[in-house]
């Protein structure tokens, strides 16, 4: 049992996000978050490795990092799922803009990436 919850990682401004291959090789990636409703969430494109992962297999887990994805706190076990309808992306799109507000702007304003955005909705593992 961790002695650390998905609730009391709170909204942190990076977090480290392990998911899973196929073989079970962990990668781990530094990600944006913002927390509502006891639920992170994490944009990213359609086509990345991360969604491509939790596609397969919604295992994750999650830790409080720097910027680069350096651990600062505990490895949580959580439950993903890629949330690609309309709504759904622009409530977590929202989410994200309005805590990252200046530097969501600056970080996507050169992006001429045609991948469709998608959401990660992070929760507690049933």
């Amino acid at each position: 049992m961790p002695t650390v919850s998905l609730q009391s990682i709170g909204n942190p401004s990076y977090i480290a996000l392990r998911t899973f291959r196929k073989s079970g090789v962990a990668v781990d990636t530094a990600v944006w978050v913002a927390a509502d409703g006891g639920k992170l969430y994490v944009y990213t494109a359609d086509t990345s490795g991360k969604a491509k992962r939790i596609r397969n297999s919604g295992t994750v887990e999650i830790c409080v990092s720097d910027m680069r994805g350096q651990p600062k706190g505990e490895w949580v076990p959580a439950q993903a799922r890629v949330l690609d309808a309309p709504v759904d992306v622009a409530r977590g799109l929202a989410l994200i803009k309005r805590k990252y507000g200046i530097q969501y702007r600056l970080a996507t304003m050169f992006d001429r990436s045609k991948a469709k955005t998608v959401i990660l909705e992070i929760s507690d593992r049933a």
